[in-house]
């Protein structure tokens, strides 16, 4: 059963595989409306695509998830609608050329023409304003984080943050669409052990006000409902759910390519070319410097190189010398009247 607020999580035999294997897989998980639930394990071992997964975001190969009563895979883009990410490296990064409340205004902006109903865009602008307002108070609030404590206050650049302000402030933008599911990607990343430890507080706060909260993390504190993810090749922990990572697949080497093209392998003849001996420096000069390389070095100054592909040491086959007619009178046996008066005509001249 679900919470007016919080949604449960239930997974039975849930699987993701991908091109080169399987990314998690046998995946069991059963956890309350309002539940801490913390994804441990090390990192590539498959635990940001089980957030994902877990909240619509990447459809999943076998097995079957239902976040609040709507069923995965099939209902991916209502479990999108009622979960939101916080700070997800490489999917929802802040914007680090936005200031704090510029950053807030933009998600309350997106929320109120994505996620809101359509008679709130016909509201006056006042009231929305004032609406928007509310919300980032209360999403502020709700983190723990005062834009006035700020080394500029409200426009300090997202960029000059403390890791755990920005942790704070994407959390805050994630609260803005009230959801009923939120999602944390590497919680204790570039975190102290105190900041670590403020950071689950904050965690649990939320999930003590009914929304239920997903964290990936390196090593879960105590009191939290975990589910371990393992690497390729380590035995998974007894006790608790896994979700093994896809394993390494060795890939072959291939043909090498020389500019675009299959480089063709080296025969015996191209070796023995390779290594042969070095050209007769006593040639005539006349060779051809546009060689193949199976040519051999040795010419015999009438033609550009040994081109025919014998082996070194037998002379080249001589090519026939063309004849050549020339502008004469035709003087042979078949003709002999013809020849005769070729001769009167010469005598008279």
């Amino acid at each position: 059963m679900d919470s007016p607020h919080g949604a449960a999580v239930k997974a039975e035999g849930f699987g993701l595989k991908g091109p080169r294997g399987w990314v998690f897989r046998g995946v069991d998980l059963d956890a309350a409306p309002g539940a801490l639930i913390a994804l441990e394990g090390p990192s590539g071992s498959g635990r940001t695509c089980l957030l994902l997964a877990l909240t619509g975001r990447m459809k999943p190969t076998e097995g079957h998830a239902e976040i609040g009563r709507h069923r995965l895979p099939k209902k991916m883009a209502a479990v999108r609608r009622i979960s939101a990410l916080g700070p997800v490296p490489g999917v929802n990064d802040l914007d680090q050329a936005l200031t704090v409340a510029e950053q807030l205004r933009e998600g309350a902006l997106l929320q109120r023409r994505y996620d809101g109903p359509v008679r709130a865009l016909l509201r006056p602008r006042g009231e929305r304003r004032g609406t928007a307002e509310a919300r980032i108070a209360a999403a502020l609030a709700a983190v723990g984080l005062d834009p006035a404590t700020l080394p500029k206050g409200p426009r300090t650049s997202v960029r000059d943050l403390e890791r755990l302000e920005s942790v704070r402030l994407s959390l805050a933008v994630a609260l803005l669409g009230n959801p009923r599911l939120l999602a944390v990607d590497d919680l204790d990343l570039k975190l102290s052990d105190a900041e670590r430890a403020e950071a689950w507080a904050l965690l649990r706060s939320l999930a003590d006000r009914g929304t239920t909260v997903l964290a990936v993390c390196s090593e879960a504190p105590e009191g939290v409902t975990v589910l371990r993810t393992v690497a390729a090749g380590e035995p998974a922990t007894t006790g608790a759910p896994t979700a093994p990572a896809r394993p390494a697949v060795a890939r072959d080497a291939g043909p090498k390519i020389t500019w675009g093209r299959p480089a063709a392998p080296a025969s015996p003849a191209d070796a023995d070319a390779a290594t042969g001996p070095a050209p007769d420096n006593d040639t005539d000069g006349k060779t051809d410097g546009k060689t193949d390389g199976k040519t051999d070095g040795k010419t015999d100054g009438n033609t550009g190189g040994n081109t025919d592909g014998k082996p070194d040491g037998e002379k080249p086959t001589t090519a026939p010398t063309a004849k050549t007619t020339e502008p004469t009178t035709n003087t042979t046996d078949e003709d002999p009247k013809g020849a005769d008066d070729a001769l009167a005509e010469t005598g008279r001249a």
